[in-house]
């Protein structure tokens, strides 16, 4: 089952755009493990990518299929590359969503599910009250 030409394009598309070259990729196969039977023990299908510039490294022995593994393993990285890249800037935009998040006022129904609950909590501690021992 080979990779379609249209993901095959997405994925070169994809490298182009986060500077990815082929050059900088070093690639590796492996004899895989797991289920395959004789095919895998064999054949050395796992692919192992390692992207010298970033030293961001993958391997995929997923499929029986030496191609189908050589997509996978790049998609792996590039998704790997993009987290480096982009976690930075998402990392510091998280942070002042949750610090507007808890800086902004309650709703309506929210303060009233809180008194709510404290009622609940007030009533249950007036049951406990102090046994009297002379009853």
């Amino acid at each position: 089952m080979p990779v379609s030409s249209a993901k095959e394009k997405a994925l070169r598309i994809k490298m182009k755009e986060l500077g990815i070259d082929e050059s900088d990729l070093r690639e590796r196969f492996i004899r895989s493990s797991g289920s395959g039977g004789q095919h895998v023990n064999k054949v050395s299908t796992c692919v192992h990518i390692r992207h010298l510039p970033t030293g961001t490294e993958c391997k995929c022995g997923r499929e029986r299929s030496q191609v189908l593994n050589r997509f996978l393993a790049r998609r792996i990285l590039i998704d790997k590359i993009e987290k480096q890249i982009l976690g930075k800037a998402a990392e510091k935009v998280k942070k002042a969503e949750k610090i507007r998040r808890q800086k902004r006022k309650r709703s309506k129904r929210a303060k009233e599910k809180v008194l709510e609950a404290k009622k609940k909590q007030s009533n249950i501690k007036k049951l406990r009250k102090k046994v009297d021992p002379s009853e």
